[in-house]
């Protein structure tokens, strides 16, 4: 008998859906010898029944077929699988490389060794696999998603985007999906998304069209509407992985990270060494606090995938954080070493803030910069680290540049209406008079649990926050994202040209809602707690454009505003590519004009709630240390402790550009360096006027 015809097999540990269902294989034709068709059948689908349930008798079942028909092309495939599964990847390979000398054009022996060249750490070899399964068979749905998640890993995201893309068109067989997957290919979202809302009200139900729904709502940045959909999809068909996987991303980017590490674990339980799953979950264990798990997840994965740079720089973050300097300088570097033309890790050694490049890195950044095809991206962060190089070597001129050139790159990306934001404050303004607040007292969660530190970013808020935290009744926590986050769900905006309801809608709530809001507060910032401390900071600069309603929901909450010199702090803001938001920081006109509503909004709060926020002026934190930490205590209505002015003895993770600044004591140094740019800070001033003459007075809000 030959082997001919085809062999329906089940496959496991699919790469694309996180699960492999059953799929048909084709094997291809061979004369060769391979006894008795009905036992060989029985023999292979045995062997890969144990492939799902115990890899090491399936490689064992495997070996036995061999013994007796050698060279049998499905046998030798499922062996190589059980060797991989079982973690012999070099007995793998060597099956899968035997195989395709006999059967060069079997695209599933080519995706088998993409996925095992992967899981050594060749990625460019891999790539190449899993290239000519898609060449050989292009409806191989799986090979797609694997090389999504190769390109993913490699942080070549555009690649990966449209790796996932294909996967999705090969995924589907109804011609509106088709026509869609392939809008979406082609990064024609609003055509893809007008197909799918359509097919949508005619099939509610289709999770394949929900989960494609979703990938244009991530494209966007509307994941609020990608995590609704995606949740549907969930309760329609649990076993979804992809769109699982989708989920767990989409609730890591609204900052809900403990929610999507229960996703992620739900992944891992079926592939608990998948690399792409558990980065994720590194990054989302780094977003509530726990960075020593999350440092240990990132060493495996590196241990097994060496080669990955963009890896290596989110080990170098974690590392940062968790005060291990000379540790993460070095995973920068490696990040580097492997790809010489990615600019983030650049910038994430010049936002060490402490560190300096030497001749040998500025030369190197220039000849990125020189180099015509480079990324947009790689070109900011190329800029801005330059920028901070040349900084410290005095060639202030030459610094602006290209600190103007980053940030102009980077203002071109996003979307900012300065009118917007002054017409939000203003409408604060009008909402929070004396009365609003008069006819709400009593209402509200009385929790006196947490401390707001507010204010501009750099301006002086993580010296504080550590400063409080090194007290024995306070713990530092993070920049929470869960106030912004209530804020956009009471404004209920889907799109810029919806009118935002927030923050208007607060004059409708009741008591009892309003307490509500402070007791969900409390509950999801209890993730981010770990000690027994009774009060807790969250230190989200951005959080005074909510006082109103954190006082409304938390009227015991203590309020701190961090301010530093306008031109000082606006300086600051202008050199700092922020990872995420601060949408106002890329111009200085910009700048100034958020500088200057946010005096004015804080003033109008002075008026509004006398005595209830207390401001820390940041030059006078740096010249009179001790006095100003005793007036915080009191104000925060804690005992002085002289640990708080050894405040840079305090080994707790920072997650912040500040942070091995605020690992040393306070010295004046950095008090000036704006002066160095004041030559080019023409539009700053222009915009700020009186503000910059009065600091550190605040100038009346009725200009």
């Amino acid at each position: 008998m030959t082997w001919s015809k085809s062999l329906p097999i089940v496959l496991c540990a699919m790469r694309e859906m996180r699960s492999r269902v059953v799929a048909t294989m084709t094997t291809p034709r061979t004369n060769k010898a391979s006894g008795p068709t009905g036992s060989l059948t029985a023999a292979l689908n045995h062997a890969l029944h144990l492939l799902d349930t115990n890899p090491r008798l399936a490689e064992e079942q495997a070996r036995e077929i061999l013994q007796a028909v050698p060279k049998n092309p499905g046998a030798l495939l499922i062996f190589g699988i059980a060797k991989r599964r079982n973690g012999d990847l070099v007995a793998a390979n060597s099956t899968f490389e035997r195989l395709l000398v006999e059967q060069p054009l079997w695209a599933d022996a080519h995706y088998e060794l993409g996925l095992t060249l992967g899981a050594l750490g060749l990625s460019s070899e891999a790539r190449q696999a899993l290239q000519r399964a898609t060449e050989l068979k292009p409806q191989m749905s799986d090979a797609w998603r694997a090389l999504g998640d190769l390109c993913s890993l490699t942080g070549d995201s555009e690649a990966a985007d449209n790796f996932y893309a294909q996967h999705i068109r090969t995924s589907v067989t109804n011609p509106i999906l088709l026509e869609a997957a392939a809008a979406l290919i082609e990064n024609r979202l609003a055509v893809a998304e007008r197909a799918l809302k359509d097919f949508l009200k005619r099939h509610p139900s289709d999770v394949a069209a929900m989960r494609m729904l979703a990938e244009v709502a991530t494209r966007i940045g509307r994941y609020g509407d990608a995590a609704s959909l995606l949740e549907s999809c969930l309760e329609l068909a649990p076993g979804f992985t992809a769109a699982r996987h989708n989920y767990a991303v989409v609730l890591y980017r609204l900052g809900k990270a403990a929610e999507a590490i229960v996703e992620i674990d739900k992944l891992l339980s079926s592939e608990p060494t998948d690399p792409n799953y558990r980065n994720l979950k590194a990054a989302a264990l780094g977003q509530v606090g726990d960075y020593d798990n999350a440092i240990a997840l990132y060493e495996g994965v590196l241990k097994e995938y060496p080669a990955q740079p963009k890896a290596w720089m989110s080990y170098g973050h974690a590392l940062k954080t968790k005060g291990r300097q000379n540790d993460s300088i070095e995973a920068y570097r490696h990040s580097i070493a492997l790809a010489p033309g990615l600019g983030e890790p650049y910038w994430s050694l010049a936002n060490l803030k402490t560190f300096r490049f030497s001749s040998s890195d500025i030369a190197n950044m220039r000849a990125q910069l020189a180099r015509p095809d480079i990324e947009d991206e790689d070109r900011l962060h190329f800029d801005f680290a330059l920028g901070k190089a040349l900084e410290d070597e005095a060639a202030y001129a030459e610094s602006f540049r290209h600190y103007s050139t980053g940030n102009a790159i980077r203002r071109g990306q996003i979307e900012y209406d300065r009118a917007e934001m002054t017409d939000q404050m203003h409408r604060s303004q009008v909402l929070f008079d004396p009365a609003f607040f008069q006819e709400r007292q009593g209402w509200g969660c009385q929790s006196a649990d947490p401390i707001f530190i507010v204010g501009l970013p750099r301006a002086g808020s993580t010296l504080i926050e550590q400063i409080l935290s090194s007290h024995s009744q306070v713990e530092g926590t993070m920049e929470l994202p869960e106030i912004s986050a209530m804020a956009r769900t009471l404004g209920a905006r889907k799109r810029r040209d919806d009118t935002d309801l927030y923050p208007d809608i607060l004059s409708t709530i009741d008591a009892a809602r309003l307490r509500a809001m402070g007791e969900d507060y409390l509950r999801l910032t209890r993730v981010q707690r770990k000690t027994a401390r009774p009060f807790f900071i969250d230190k989200m600069p951005h959080n005074f454009l909510h006082i109103g309603m954190i006082h409304s929901m938390l009227p015991n909450a203590k309020i701190i505003d961090a301010r530093r010199h306008p031109l000082g702090s606006s300086m600051s803001v202008f050199k700092q590519n922020f990872a995420r938001g601060q949408a106002f920081s890329y111009d200085l006109t910009d700048i100034g004009t958020y500088y200057r509503d946010y005096v004015d909004l804080m003033d109008h709060f002075d008026a509004a709630l006398p005595g209830k926020i207390h401001r820390v002026i940041y030059e006078s934190l740096v010249d009179d240390t001790e006095t100003e930490v005793r007036r915080l205590l009191d104000y925060c209505g804690l005992p002085f402790e002289a640990a708080c002015l050894r405040f840079h003895e305090n080994d707790r993770a920072v997650r912040t550009a500040s942070s091995e600044q605020v690992r040393k004591p306070i010295y004046r140094d950095g008090l000036d360096h704006w002066k160095h740019f004041q030559d080019w800070l023409g539009p700053l001033r222009s915009v700020l006027g009186d503000i910059i003459d009065r600091y550190p007075e605040q100038p009346s809000r009725h200009r």
